[in-house]
Order: C-alpha cells, then sequence, then structure tokens
C-alpha cells in the first residue's frame, strides 16, 4: 500500500510501516491544490491538521483506504463523505489521554494558587501573602463533559486529589470507580470547575454560551482543553469579568487557525478583538498554545497506536 505523510510526526511511524512493506512518501510542505493533484496515487494518508480533507479531496482519492489522523480530534475531516465512500477513519486518542489530563491539573493548580502571579510578583520585588491565598481542590465537585479517553484519564487524577467527580456524557452508564455521570443539569447544579472534554461538531460548536455560563449554580473554574469553538469567547470574557467564572485555563481558542499551529492574526478583527485581548491580560487567566496533549511521551504514544492500528486494519 502506498502511503502519503502529510505532517511531521514520530519517525516510529515511518520505520515500522516501511519495516511492514508500506510504502511511504513524506510531504510536508505541498499546498492543498498541490496534493489534490496526486491523491489518487495513493492507498492511505497520515496527517495531522495542516490540510482540510473536505468532499472536494475525498472524491478526488479515488483509491484511498484509509485516513489516520495522529491525535483525537477529527472535524478537519468530511466524515459522512469519507464514509459513504468507504473509507476507514483511524485516530489515536489513547496516545495522549495521560497528557491532557496532567496539563488540566496543572492548570488548574496554578490557576488556583495563583501561582504564576505570585512567581511573578516575587521576581519584580513584590512580596504579598494574603492577597496571594489559594483555592483548594480538595473537596471541591469537578464537572466534565465528555467521558473518552481524555475525561477518564483527567477523573483519574483529580480523584487522588480529593475531588468529587461528575460527569455528562451522550453515552450511557459510563461511570467508574472515579466518576459518576449525571444529567447535564445536576452537572451545572453542582459543579464548582468546569472541563470540557468534546469533539468539535454541529452539536458541540459554542456549547459554553451565555446561557449555559448562566444556568451553572456555582461560580466557578473553568478549563477548556477540547477545542477552541467549543466556547463562545465572548460569554466567557463576560463572565469572566462578572466573577460567575472565576478563572479560566485555556489550552485551545477560538481564534485559532485550522491547522492549529497559530492564532489567526492575519485577520484584522482578531489584531483589534477586545475579547482575545482579554484572555491574553487577565491575570484570571491561564492560555497555553494547544499543547496540552504535546508531552514527549504522547507525541511517541500517539504514533505507536496510529501504527497499530493501521497494522492490524491491513497487513
Amino acid at each position: 500500500m502506498r502511503i502519503l505523510l502529510l505532517d511531521k510526526n514520530h519517525p516510529l511511524i515511518t520505520e515500522q510501516l516501511s519495516a511492514k512493506n508500506f510504502s511511504l512518501e513524506e510531504d510536508f510542505y505541498s499546498s492543498y491544490e498541490e496534493v489534490l493533484k496526486k491523491i489518487e496515487h495513493y492507498d492511505g494518508i497520515i496527517i495531522r491538521s495542516r490540510i482540510p480533507l473536505d468532499q472536494n479531496f475525498l472524491e478526488n482519492a479515488k483509491n484511498l483506504k484509509f485516513i489516520a489522523r495522529v491525535g483525537a480530534g477529527m472535524e478537519n475531516i468530511d466524515i459522512p463523505t469519507a464514509q459513504k465512500l468507504g473509507i476507514q477513519l483511524i485516530n489515536s486518542p489513547e496516545g495522549n489521554r495521560d497528557s491532557v489530563a496532567e496539563h488540566v491539573l496543572g492548570m488548574l493548580l496554578l490557576i488556583m494558587n495563583r501561582l504564576i502571579i505570585a512567581s511573578n510578583e516575587v521576581k519584580n520585588g513584590i512580596w504579598l501573602r494574603e492577597e496571594n491565598r489559594g483555592d483548594e481542590l480538595l473537596g471541591k465537585t469537578v464537572g466534565l463533559i465528555g467521558y473518552g479517553n481524555m475525561g477518564k484519564a483527567t477523573a483519574k487524577r483529580l480523584s487522588g486529589f480529593g475531588c468529587n467527580v461528575i460527569f455528562h456524557d451522550i453515552l450511557p452508564n459510563l461511570s467508574d470507580e472515579f466518576a459518576q455521570q449525571v444529567s447535564l443539569e445536576e452537572l451545572k447544579e453542582k459543579a464548582e470547575v468546569l472541563s470540557l472534554h468534546i469533539p468539535l461538531t454541529t452539536e458541540t460548536q459554542y456549547l459554553i454560551n451565555h446561557q449555559f455560563i448562566n444556568d451553572m449554580k456555582n461560580d466557578f473554574y473553568f478549563v477548556n482543553t477540547a477545542r477552541g469553538k467549543n466556547v463562545e469567547t465572548k460569554s466567557l470574557v463576560e463572565a469572566l469579568k462578572t466573577g460567575k467564572v472565576k478563572g479560566a485555563c485555556l489550552d485551545v481558542l477560538e481564534y485559532e487557525k485550522s491547522s492549529f499551529e497559530n492564532l489567526d492574526t492575519s485577520s484584522e478583527k482578531n489584531k483589534e478583538n477586545e475579547d482575545l485581548q482579554y484572555l491574553l491580560h487577565s491575570e484570571k487567566v491561564i492560555v497555553t498554545p494547544h499543547i496540552a496533549g504535546w508531552t514527549h511521551q504522547s507525541k511517541e504514544k500517539l504514533a505507536q497506536y496510529i501504527v497499530d492500528k493501521i497494522c492490524n486494519s491491513f497487513s
């Protein structure tokens, strides 16, 4: 089988698949149009997020048998068209679930204990103790939306901090020793911390909006390591300013490029976006550059799961 690699990943993908007699070609720089001209010659594609695989692309991929996405989210792929054409879709959410869970915990500890603020103050000759009192995770009710690989790994770690972890998921009967499944209404009633672990779909786009935030009974801390467009930024900023959201930990932003490689600063609108500027400058917000699943260990694990799944299906 001929496989086209469109993004840089761990070298074990090329090494192990080549050893299994797959024919691999790397193309990390060609444009969408350039790849489109040759895609009919390949049986498989391995991607991250650089090029969108839309209906036009897939219909030109006459011999494509699978698309393997090194990561979890599949929103850059026209899934209905792929399914209609009989193209197998492969991803590897198992590979970075642990790094995402640790990132969630790390950001919460930073924001709730004012660690970045206090550290920067001390480095600048400011010694404030009372003003930097922290807020403990112990005993808090944490609500997770989504209980797949990422949600379960996060719940496991939070349970070790003495949190009461509850979650809402569209699939039934997912409760385990780390978290209890509840209705969305009960989650809004009880959660003091809210963390998203959902894909980006038409149903989940802007799920966290003005109405959702107002429906939360408690003032709460908010964490998003899922997708930026799961959140309506304007509503989040309003809630941060009023104190309804006590602090926000954002690894993803609504204003990212679709490739996740940077903010879309090519838009004059984003350059002047007051909500974005608030997030980037508020002490109540921690922002990281879409790196929750981005550890040295996850890079290897993501790739290994992809190789194993391809070999299981096509060797």
